[in-house]
């Protein structure tokens, strides 16, 4: 059985739906503020630290403005799908925004795009 893709683009069956870029995050809330943002970037999985504490919606608002910066699109393109009481979260990303990520790359796939913007963002 294979394992999910960390960055996958979901077709939509109509021509007339948008396309949605699915993020599957591992969050490691409460963390230093000095060690925020995205760990490790797997085929599997993205691994973020948040500064903010699980409660209350706290590190999922954390884990959005994180993304948001790093992929340098608005925060309502982005919506927590799967896992909003969970450590393991999906994360969709609008249609909208593709074509500003294409902007800064070009006709490259979009994955291909994504998954270069979290790997600059990767803290060792």
């Amino acid at each position: 059985m294979a394992a999910r893709s960390a960055i996958t683009l979901i077709q939509k069956s109509k021509p007339s739906a948008p396309e949605i870029l699915q993020l599957r995050c591992h969050i490691r809330p409460g963390v230093s503020k000095v060690r925020e943002g995205i760990t490790t970037v797997t085929d599997e999985i993205i691994e973020l630290c948040v500064s903010a504490p699980p409660q209350d919606g706290k590190s999922n608002k954390a884990v959005i403005e994180i993304l948001s910066e790093i992929l340098g699109i608005p925060k309502s393109d982005l919506q927590i799908t799967h896992g909003t009481k969970s450590r393991d979260k999906t994360i969709s990303v609008a249609s909208a925004c593709f074509p500003r990520l294409r902007d800064t790359g070009g006709s490259e796939d979009i994955v291909a795009i994504v998954r270069q913007k979290l790997l600059s963002q990767e803290s060792s």
